[in-house]
């Protein structure tokens, strides 16, 4: 089975920590990539015995400046 994932990622500090929007499943890595390919393996590991692969990641970056106003 085909499963399209959705989550976000924010830096805290050094990492960049992924959460899943589908399932309750986060994870983080010193980059974005790492932190993309951490998610996916987390989720893979979530569904493990429901044999799904997941092709595709949808990806959604969410953001924050502190900016002199």
């Amino acid at each position: 089975m085909k499963k399209e994932i959705n989550f976000i990622i924010w830096k805290e500090g050094d990492l960049f920590v992924a959460q899943c929007l589908n399932v309750d499943v986060s994870t983080f890595g010193s980059s974005i990539e790492e932190a993309t390919n951490n998610i996916k393996e987390a989720v893979e590991l979530y569904f493990e015995n429901e044999q799904i692969d997941i092709p595709h990641i949808s990806t959604m970056l969410l953001g924050s400046e502190t900016i002199n106003a």
